[in-house]
């Protein structure tokens, strides 16, 4: 007999998901990612506020797939083009900016007493929220422009980078770098391998023809094969030590570079991932990220409460200032959009929080004001930038006669 399992927590978890994006899309001007609405709204039923619901099992469980899907998404973006070049050398040395840029408040802050884990800190303003910044870049128009293309690639770049260093410095298991630094070798060798049978599989004319025949079909064979792809290499993962949100980031891109579709045979791939991750379990992680959200320690002192707004212009320094590098391709404002974009942060601070907690290389109050940080950008700084975009687009058809004339 199946052991009892209550279903009212994530019943609530669930209206949740379905109410925030549609009470934005009732306020369209009311410009705000629904994760906002989505943590917010688990802070006020979980612990912190009402009490209606605590993180069981299947919530956490969905929650975790969640994460996993939204980093398998994300590592779905990395587009390999973005790698090479110019584009690539910039990334790097903002990378670079921003980790150095980290390190250095974060000692001034450790000796404030204001955090304990300088390397943490950096590494969890590092990232940029690929998957928030994407759209905001598609809908403002500019996603195939200079702008949009420096940006998605250094954001890419972070994004990356910041998982890689998460895992090697911050593994759960408690394994010293060297050791880590061997087993994500061996991760990526394998990832490699499978990358290869995989493409190798692809150009089988009889795999192919199969595929093509139950794609579509109840069978949604593709769809079951990302799924497995992505449980695959994150138990893998868990067994050998290493982050899962490393693991789901590295099978999103091994799917990418083996799955380029030339001939578009399964445009519909996508956007079915997409459901899944966007429609069920995306939403249940940041409700979930909401419900463990630990409110009174964020209010228990004067220190933490003063520690969002520091994080928040933190946050802004260190991602903000490598987009300095895009002053020849972009202009001022450009540099000023870029950096906003890029230091609008959410899920992987969320994730990094929640990892050194269990750790304990960080507070409950500095963990609370770093994620109430993240919130402030999320809402923040995209906000701005499209008011910038929207006001440059008005000034220049102004601009145009007096040239002509």
């Amino acid at each position: 007999m199946m052991p009892e399992v209550s279903l009212n927590g994530i019943v609530l978890v669930a209206a949740i998901a379905f109410l925030a994006p549609l009470l934005l899309g009732l306020a369209p001007r009311l410009r705000l990612p629904a994760v906002v609405l989505e943590i917010l709204a688990g802070i006020a039923i979980g612990p912190s506020g009402l009490g209606w619901v605590q993180p069981d099992v299947v919530i956490e469980v969905l929650a975790l797939v969640g994460l996993a899907m939204l980093l398998f998404l994300a590592g779905m973006e990395i587009e390999p083009s973005r790698f090479r070049g110019r584009p690539l050398k910039i990334s790097a040395a903002g990378f670079a900016i921003s980790i150095a840029a980290g390190l250095l408040i974060g000692t001034l802050l450790a000796a404030f007493g204001m955090l304990d884990n300088p390397v943490l800190f950096a590494i969890a303003l590092s990232a940029t929220s690929l998957g928030l910044i994407t759209p905001v870049l598609k809908d403002a128009g500019q996603s195939a422009t200079p702008l949009g293309q420096l940006t998605i690639a250094a954001s890419s770049t972070a994004d990356f980078a910041s998982v890689i260093l998460l895992s090697l410095l911050f593994s759960r298991e408690g394994a010293g770098a060297g050791s880590t630094l061997i087993l994500l070798g061996g991760f990526a060798l394998l990832a490699a391998l499978l990358g290869l049978a995989l493409a190798g599989a692809g150009r089988s004319m009889k795999i192919s023809e199969t595929l093509l025949r139950l794609q579509d079909t109840t069978a949604e064979i593709r769809v079951r094969g990302a799924m497995l792809l992505l449980v695959g290499m994150s138990a893998l993962a868990q067994h050998l030590g290493l982050e899962v949100i490393l693991a789901a980031f590295i099978a999103g891109a091994v799917l990418k570079l083996v799955d380029r579709d030339v001939m578009l045979t399964h445009p519909h791939f996508r956007l079915k991932l997409e459901s899944i991750g966007y429609g069920f379990v995306i939403p249940v992680f940041f409700v979930a990220s909401g419900l463990r959200f630990n409110l009174a320690s964020l209010f228990e002192s004067a220190s933490s409460l003063a520690a969002v707004p520091v994080f928040l212009a933190a946050l802004l320094i260190v991602r903000g200032l490598p987009a300095l590098l895009f002053r020849a391709d972009l202009g001022n404002r450009g540099v000023l959009v870029a950096a906003l974009l890029q230091a609008t942060s959410l899920p992987f601070i969320v994730a990094t929080t929640q990892i050194g907690l269990e750790l304990g290389a960080m507070t409950q109050g500095a963990a609370a004001a770093l994620v109430a940080a993240g919130l402030l950008s999320v809402i923040i700084f995209p906000a701005t930038a499209l008011t910038l975009l929207q006001r440059s687009s008005s000034e220049r058809p102004a601009a145009e006669p007096d040239a002509t004339g």
